[in-house]
């Protein structure tokens, strides 16, 4: 038996029907497929009774509610996806930036002992100067 009714132009339409050879007399499973495949069982819009008009503006304001609820869903995976990037953002950020401070300690510590090193090193230029100058004094009082 097919049966026909009047659906807003807006509305998304399903259409299922299934090849198998039962006749129309036997109820199958369920009469209306799921119409939010992803949507748990106990969340998915009740068939509605064709017979009562309250029943199908019931049945629309389900199915409207599944799909906000649907797209709801959808973006909270996103928002999660993207925590997820944003996260690992700033561990990378953070890791350049312990890298940043230690090369900065490192450049510091380095600068430091090159000082260090050219004052010793100047000490030692002027110390060897002063024995030369002693040496040349030992050898032309000879």
């Amino acid at each position: 038996m097919i049966t026909t009714a009047r659906i807003p132009a807006d509305k998304p339409i399903r259409i299922a029907f299934s090849l198998n050879d039962s006749p129309d007399d036997t109820p199958s499973e369920n009469p209306f497929p799921l119409a939010f495949p992803d949507l748990e069982q106990q969340l998915q819009p009740l068939p509605p009774c064709h017979d009562s008009k309250e029943s199908m503006q019931v049945f629309k304001q389900h199915c409207q509610i599944a799909e906000e609820y649907y797209e709801v869903k959808k973006e909270i995976a996103l928002l999660e996806e993207r925590k997820k990037e944003l996260i690992a953002r700033l561990d990378q950020a953070e890791d350049e930036s312990m890298d940043a401070a230690q090369l900065a300690k490192e450049y510091s510590d380095l600068t430091e002992e090159n000082r260090t090193l050219k004052l010793a090193q100047t000490q030692c230029v002027e110390q060897l100067e002063k024995l030369r100058i002693q040496y040349q004094k030992r050898q032309g009082s000879s």
